[in-house]
């Protein structure tokens, strides 16, 4: 029998309006959105139900939110064999896979979204996708200029490159010279996934080792290395080095396949991972 893999969708993702229905019909959807309002200390239902995009659109509303939704979208199903998600789709996967109870994992999200901002307004950096050209061709050309790294490998063809704002330009243009169909700036508030964000790193640090972690009830697949962990002591290292390292997509997908992942079932706002996988197969 073919295994079922739960992937939970990161930044991006959001909409307004997302999750009302479930709330709107699920009391247990309900008690964990009003839960997740009295948690954070502020409306953030409201802002999902009734905010305009731009009020979604701030980190410190977005990050909750879509894990919220998420996690709420699990409710009632039954335990995957397998789990991963998207950068903050991971601590979704996490929290359905029981490695981390509900509120903890919220104030975690929280603590990395206000960190993550912060970095952001301290050390100004951008993001960019780069269309239609090998992982391998961007690696080397990352490689030959100082400030910019590949950053989300998304699926053959897509990769998103990060770090500080001339770098990233300089690295579009040589991009497109070598062939690649589009290198497009992403409208993103910082250099994720990049070395820019070791300030938030260091923040979260100590988020992270207030938490408890659990042995999940099944493999969660981290972006970090692509691989499967049920070691709470590795789960919490690599939720660590997520923020300035790349998100391996693509790999850790692939991977799941090999493990004998069938269905991936995508839990959250929106379908950006369903077509990605879509791709990657």
């Amino acid at each position: 029998m073919g295994k079922t893999a739960y992937i939970f969708p990161g930044q991006g993702s959001q909409f307004p309006g997302m999750g009302k229905e479930r709330y709107d019909h699920s009391p247990e959807a309900k008690a964990l959105m009003e839960k997740a309002d009295a948690v954070l200390g502020f409306p953030l239902t409201e802002i999902m139900f009734e905010g305009s995009p731009e009020d979604l659109r701030q980190t410190n509303v977005t990050q909750p939110a879509i894990f919220v939704v998420s996690v709420a979208a699990s409710l009632g199903l039954k335990a995957p064999d397998m789990v991963a998600g998207h950068s903050l789709g991971e601590f979704s996967a996490l929290t359905v896979a029981g490695a981390m109870g509900f509120e903890d994992a919220l104030r975690l999200v929280s603590a990395r979204a206000e960190a993550m901002q912060r970095c952001c307004e301290r050390v100004p950096g951008m993001m960019a996708a780069v269309i239609a050209l090998p992982d391998e061709e961007i690696e080397r050309i990352c490689a030959g200029i100082p400030g910019v790294v590949p950053a989300n490998y998304n699926s053959p063809g897509q990769v998103v490159i990060s770090g500080e704002e001339e770098a990233v330009r300089q690295a579009c243009k040589a991009l497109k010279e070598a062939g690649a169909k589009r290198a497009l700036p992403l409208p993103v508030s910082g250099a994720f996934h990049s070395p820019l964000m070791e300030p938030a790193r260091a923040e979260l640090a100590e988020a992270i080792a207030r938490t408890r972690f659990h042995v999940p009830v099944c493999p969660v697949y981290q972006n970090v290395t692509a691989l499967p962990s049920c070691d709470p002591d590795i789960i919490r290292e690599n939720l660590l080095l997520q923020l300035t390292s790349p998100v391996r997509w693509t790999q850790s997908v692939r991977q799941m396949r090999r493990d004998g992942a069938e269905t991936f079932l995508e839990l959250g706002p929106g379908e950006v991972l369903t077509n990605l996988i879509k791709r990657i197969q």
